[in-house]
């Protein structure tokens, strides 16, 4: 009944004055106006100073560029170079790939278990958490890395200790063998950030689920495998992708540590040192901007097989 008392009544009373729907459409289009005004700065500096230098860097990784001079269209001759030519390419890309694959599962295993050890309920949680994360909120500065030069020097404080025990410790970043693996070390110290996320995925297991092991007679390590990784493995993975696109991108301490050389012997050649030194010593800016187009590449598809192989070993709490 009230259907058919809608279709008999007048359109007036059925549909909007139209008066009242111009009013309705200003308004809207003054709210999209102001939402547009708030948005214009990011919208500028988005086309301005990433969308535009991204297309500017592909077009100039197709030219032979100095700076200097116009760019000159050679279209993939700095692909062709580096694939084929460039012999310091391939070694920091092995320089890097090695930091990569020594640096991001040390890290995570170490902020695990320090994240572990903080989840037992210390006194000054707070405390040992912010001093835990101070070295990574300064593992991107100038002066943490002149300070680890320092310490792995000749006459640093590690040789200082191993004086003690009578071991003449070499110069550890002057060394082909050691250079890189004081990178790492400096890597690993910066476990900060990945541990804090971890002792907050940490506190989100319930301990009904522990207490229920016990009882049925797991130990540490049972509880550990069983109950601990798998409900950690979605925070495991977030860790290792973002720790695995800031382990490529890795610049500074290299350049402070080598001296912007790479040395010795290019042991410490990391892709964007060499990159660096491409465009700003070198000044072949297109071959840098190559450089940096198969960075992106690489990353994305670390980043790619990272997401692929997570089916198999990442459990979300929604799965059936």
């Amino acid at each position: 009944m009230s259907m058919i008392a809608q279709e008999k009544l007048p359109v007036s009373a059925t549909r909007r004055p139209a008066h009242r729907q111009r009013a309705a459409v200003g308004i809207n289009a003054n709210n999209n106006a102001a939402a547009f005004l708030f948005l214009s700065p990011w919208i500028l500096g988005m086309v301005c100073l990433t969308l535009g230098p991204i297309l500017a860097s592909f077009y100039l990784s197709l030219t032979s560029y100095d700076m200097f001079t116009a760019p000159q269209w050679i279209g993939l001759d700095n692909y062709v170079k580096m694939a084929f030519e460039d012999s310091r390419y391939y070694q920091s890309l092995k320089v890097t790939f090695t930091y990569v694959f020594l640096s991001v599962p040390l890290k995570l295993a170490f902020a695990l278990g320090i994240a572990m050890l903080l989840n037992r309920g210390l006194r000054g949680l707070g405390f040992y958490r912010s001093v835990f994360y101070l070295p990574s909120l300064l593992g991107g500065s100038v002066a943490v890395a002149i300070m680890w030069r320092q310490v792995f020097s000749y006459d640093g404080i590690i040789n200082q200790i191993l004086l003690k025990f009578g071991i003449d410790g070499p110069s550890w970043i002057t060394s082909t063998d050691y250079a890189l693996y004081t990178l790492v070390a400096l890597a690993v110290w910066q476990f900060g950030s990945p541990m804090v996320i971890f002792l907050a995925g940490l506190k989100q297991i319930p301990q009904d689920i522990y207490d229920a092991a016990e009882v049925d007679g797991a130990g540490s390590v049972r509880k550990f495998v069983s109950i601990t990784l798998p409900l950690l493995t979605p925070i495991i993975f977030f860790n290792f992708v973002m720790q695995i696109i800031g382990a490529f991108q890795a610049f500074t301490p290299a350049y402070i540590i080598s001296g912007g050389k790479g040395g010795p012997a290019d042991a410490t050649l990391f892709y964007t040192l060499y990159l660096y030194e491409q465009a700003f010593t070198n000044f072949q800016m297109g071959y840098a901007s190559a450089m940096a187009w198969v960075l992106v590449g690489i990353i994305g598809l670390a980043t790619a097989i990272s997401f692929l192989s997570a089916r198999y070993w990442v459990h979300y709490g929604d799965e059936r």
